[in-house]
């Protein structure tokens, strides 16, 4: 996961920002072997903006070989952006019950 904070001032203009960062490297994303879904999660209350990567578990250790490539180039737009805060990455399972 990848995850920061947004700023309502501008009019938004973080949020906006942040998601043409996000579609700059997202076909990149998807063309990690493996990859299942790439989803955003938007929260309009706590103004989180987060993508979340779903891959295979056998593939997990290749993309972390690589340093979770376009991981960097991503988190760095993101620096760049008047308005986000509290970057983060955060590696977990998610399993459908």
């Amino acid at each position: 996961e990848w995850r920061c904070k947004w700023s309502l001032e501008g009019d938004k203009a973080s949020l906006v920002a942040a998601q043409k960062a996000l579609e700059s490297i997202v076909a990149d994303v998807k063309k990690v072997p493996g990859v299942k879904r790439v989803d955003r999660i938007v929260c309009g209350g706590c103004l989180d903006f987060k993508i979340v990567t779903l891959l295979a578990p056998e593939d997990f250790e290749k993309w972390q070989a690589s340093n979770f490539e376009p991981e960097a180039e991503f988190l760095e737009k993101l620096k760049a952006i008047d308005g986000i805060s509290m970057i983060e990455t955060q590696n977990y399972t998610i399993m459908s019950i």
